[in-house]
């Protein structure tokens, strides 16, 4: 993407200042072979001054840098690199230009400390709403951030939004704040931009929030599996899928432990489970019978036979010895209610 080296640029650009700016600023955005960045206190202990004249030192080095005949000589690369942000939507987090502009993984440190000095480059650091992001164009950093606002509160709580979806309500949103016909590609790295909407393993989109966004356990990997599933599975096949789905070990025993503890998870027969969101009633069968009862009234051995098997997987027998229980009454025309 780039047609200069940003090693030799920095280079050239650091050869201008005294040996401690010059060291400072090699510290601080780790220009070395190693690409380890040095904070504030602890080049300031090597040099026995403190933090604060440390960023003064920081600051002025790049001021100095900027007035230096070096910036100028270098003109082509600022415009370069400015093609390069432009390229990937004007606007794009930080970590996404690290992954697609430098040629190696040595030119990272450099990329940032070139954006830093760089006239034509403005920053927004890392908050509670976005990532650490840059951008050539104030206007439309604001309204790509705004959009991206608007797309959260548009997006249910649990909601999960396929990627084609998400990208096509961004399109809309972005058009009310005057951006139109941008790429996919551009949409998607805009959405990287954003710490409150985000994607899960399997490529669907919602609020971070949700812990069908942000996996942290078993119980969560488990959710993405049944759902994706489409239907009940016994315990040890989704211990199986989420190994071969997500690449990540899960015992049979820990995972049918994971699923009697969440609410999300309904019980359906011996080992099997659905989603509570599917319209299964938690409990035993006894109170899907009393639950069924309560919502369509009295109704006939065979009509609650019929009616239990949408929500369980059990034998007839088992439901017409649980239709037993003292909770029920069998009335003279043969059906059968709730007791009171």
């Amino acid at each position: 993407m780039l047609t200069f080296s940003p090693r030799s640029v920095s280079r050239d650009l650091l050869s201008g200042l005294p040996e401690r700016s010059r060291k400072v600023l090699i510290d601080r955005f780790g220009l070395t072979p190693r690409g380890e960045r040095r904070t504030l206190d602890s080049i300031g202990k090597e040099y026995n001054i403190t933090r604060e004249r440390i960023r003064q030192i920081e600051s002025h080095g790049i001021s100095s840098v900027r007035d230096s005949d070096a910036y100028e000589t270098h003109s082509s690369a600022w415009g370069d690199l400015k093609k390069a942000i432009q390229n990937l939507g004007g606007v794009v987090s930080e970590e996404t230009i690290l992954d697609e502009v430098p040629k190696s993984s040595a030119d990272r440190a450099h990329i940032i400390f070139l954006l830093t000095v760089g006239h034509h480059f403005s920053d927004r650091r890392e908050d509670a709403d976005f990532k650490t992001r840059w951008h050539v164009d104030d206007t439309l950093a604001e309204q790509v951030e705004r959009a991206l606002a608007n797309l959260y509160e548009a997006i249910e709580p649990t909601r999960l939004v396929p990627e084609q979806e998400i990208l096509e309500l961004f399109s809309d949103l972005l058009k009310k704040h005057e951006i139109k016909n941008r790429q996919p590609d551009v949409l998607a790295r805009w959405l990287q931009i954003s710490k409150r909407v985000g994607k899960n393993p399997l490529g669907e989109w919602g609020r971070m929030e949700s812990p069908h966004v942000r996996i942290k356990n078993t119980r969560d990997f488990a959710y993405l599996t049944l759902k994706r599933h489409g239907s009940p599975m016994h315990f040890s096949e989704v211990a199986k899928s989420i190994k071969n789905l997500f690449k990540r070990e899960a015992h049979a025993a820990t995972t049918h432990n994971e699923l009697i503890k969440d609410a999300r998870f309904v019980l359906v027969g011996r080992g099997l489970y659905a989603l509570k969101e599917w319209g299964y009633q938690p409990g035993i069968v006894r109170d899907v019978i009393a639950s069924v009862l309560e919502r369509e009234g009295p109704l006939s051995r065979v009509d609650i036979i019929e009616r239990v098997k949408r929500e369980r997987y059990v034998k007839d027998a088992t439901i017409a010895v649980n239709l037993q229980a003292s909770t029920f009454v069998r009335l003279p025309d043969g059906r059968y209610t709730v007791s009171t």
